[in-house]
C-alpha cells in the first residue's frame, strides 16, 4: 500500500519545480529592467557632468578674458564701452555740434608768454593758425586781457599761472592723453622771430625725414646761438649731427654717435611727435620747471635711433632774439650788482657742450635785483639734481637696459 504515498511525494516535486520555473522569469525581467535602467540613468548623469563640465569651462574662460583685459586705472567699475581714456583742447559749443574737420591731422603750437613780447607772439600766432593748429599759451605773468585786442585771441587757449615756466605748464596741462588726437607738439619759447618760418612745410618735413623730436635751425646772422648744432645749414633741408675737431668743448666727428655732436637739439623751440612726447612728459621732473639737463637724455624718446630720429630743420628756420623774460628786473628791489650772461649777449656764441655755465655770483654794491641771475643759478642747481636722479634710476631698475651703453657709448650722465 506504498504506492500512494510515492505519488504525493511524487507530486510534491512536482510542484517545487514548477514553483521555481515561475519564479525565475520573473526574476531575470527584473534583473533585466534593472540592468537597462542603470545603463540609461548612468549615461544620462554622464551627459549631465559633460554639459556642467562645458558650461564651467566656458565661465573660465570669459573669466579669463576678463582678467586679462586692460582697463584704466579707477574705471574697473565701468563697462568698458563707456569709458573714454583720451580728450583734446578743443572748445565746444553750448548747444549744438561743432563742423566736422576737412583735415583729420592736426597739430598743437604752446608758448609760454608775457604780455611785453605780445607782438613776437602775434606774428607766431598768426601765421600757426593760418596752417590750421590748434593754439595754447601759457601766460606766465598772469596777464590775459590784454591780449583781447587781437582777433585770434578767443580761438586760443589761455593758461595763468605766474612765475612759472613752460615746463611746468606741460607737465599739468599737456598729458599724453590730453593730447593724443595731435600728432605733432610745438613746446616753444616767446622770443623767436618766424618770419622765414612755415609751420605745415615745416610738418611735412619732419614727416618724410622721419624726425621724432627735432627743432627748427637758428639763423646765426640774427639769432643768439649758444650750440653749433643748431645754427642752420644750406646743403640740405636737415642735418643730424655736426663735426668739431678742435677747441673748446667736445671733438665731434662722423664716429660721434652722443649728444651734443647728433642725436640733441636745444629746447627753446623743441617740436615732438606724439609717441616722443608720451616720453618726455614721462621723463619731466614735476618739481624741477627749468628742465635743465632734460636735453641730454631726449634721445631716449626718439623711438629708435636717436641718430636718425633727432634733427635740425634748415628748409625752415627761426630767429632766436635770446630775451630775458621770467626773472626781469624789478626796479623796486636792490641788491649787489651781478654779470648777468644773458644781460648784453653776442650775436653768435657757439659751443659743443651741453654742460651749462655755473651763475656768478653777486658783488658788494646796490643796484637793483637781477631775478634772471637767480632764474639761472636755480636752473643749474636743477640740472645736478636731474643727473643725480637719472644716475639712481639707472642704478635701481634692475630690468631696464640702456640702448646706448649696449652700443659701446658713454653715458654723458
Amino acid at each position: 500500500m506504498k504506492l500512494p504515498n510515492c505519488v504525493s511525494q511524487l507530486a510534491d516535486s512536482k510542484s517545487r519545480r514548477s514553483c521555481v520555473c515561475s519564479i525565475f522569469p520573473t526574476a531575470s525581467v527584473l534583473c533585466l529592467m534593472f540592468f537597462i535602467g542603470s545603463v540609461l540613468i548612468g549615461q544620462d548623469y554622464s551627459e549631465k557632468l559633460s554639459r556642467w563640465g562645458m558650461s564651467t569651462g566656458m565661465l573660465n574662460s570669459v573669466s579669463n578674458k576678463c582678467e586679462n583685459q586692460c582697463r584704466a586705472n579707477g574705471s574697473e567699475a565701468l563697462p568698458k564701452g563707456i569709458v573714454v581714456t583720451s580728450s583734446d583742447l578743443d572748445m565746444r559749443p553750448l548747444w549744438g555740434f561743432p563742423k566736422k574737420r576737412k583735415d583729420p591731422k592736426r597739430n598743437l603750437l604752446t608758448v609760454a608768454v608775457g604780455v611785453k613780447q605780445k607782438d613776437l607772439v602775434n606774428k607766431m600766432v598768426e601765421k600757426f593758425l593760418s596752417d590750421g593748429f590748434v593754439v595754447m599759451l601759457f601766460h606766465y605773468d598772469g596777464v590775459v586781457d590784454e591780449w583781447k585786442d587781437f582777433k585770434w585771441c578767443d580761438r586760443v587757449l589761455h593758461v595763468a599761472a605766474i612765475n612759472q615756466t613752460k615746463w611746468w605748464f606741460a607737465k599739468r596741462f599737456l598729458h599724453p592723453e590730453i593730447v593724443a588726437e595731435y600728432n605733432y607738439i610745438f613746446l616753444w619759447d616767446e622770443d623767436l622771430g618766424v618770419t622765414d618760418f612755415n609751420p605745415k612745410r615745416y610738418v611735412a618735413t619732419v614727416e618724410r625725414e622721419g624726425l621724432e623730436i627735432s627743432q627748427p635751425a637758428l639763423d646765426g646772422s640774427k639769432s643768439e646761438v649758444h650750440h653749433q648744432i643748431t645754427l642752420r645749414g644750406r646743403r640740405s633741408d636737415v642735418h643730424r649731427r655736426i663735426f668739431k675737431s678742435g677747441g673748446s668743448g667736445k671733438i665731434c666727428d662722423k664716429n660721434s654717435t652722443a649728444p651734443p655732436c647728433t642725436g640733441w637739439i636745444e629746447v627753446m623751440a623743441p617740436v615732438f611727435s606724439r609717441e616722443a612726447w608720451r616720453c618726455v612728459w614721462y621723463m619731466i621732473q614735476n618739481d624741477l620747471i627749468h628742465a635743465w639737463g632734460l636735453d641730454m637724455q631726449l634721445g631716449y624718446c626718439a623711438q629708435g635711433d636717436r641718430t636718425k630720429n633727432v634733427g635740425v630743420v634748415d628748409s625752415d628756420y627761426i630767429v632766436h632774439y635770446g630775451l630775458p623774460t621770467l626773472g626781469a628786473n624789478d626796479p623796486d628791489k636792490t641788491t649787489s650788482p651781478v654779470q648777468d650772461d644773458d644781460s648784453e649777449p653776442e650775436k653768435i656764441t657757439t659751443t659743443t657742450t651741453a654742460e651749462p655755465p655755473i651763475p656768478k655770483l653777486p658783488a658788494s654794491s646796490t643796484s637793483p635785483i637781477n631775478f634772471r641771475v637767480e632764474v639761472r643759478r636755480q636752473s643749474y642747481i636743477e640740472y645736478n639734481i636731474f643727473k643725480k636722479r637719472w644716475r639712481r634710476a639707472v642704478v635701481e631698475d634692475k630690468c631696464w637696459k640702456d640702448p646706448y651703453q649696449q652700443l659701446g657709448e658713454k653715458n654723458t650722465h
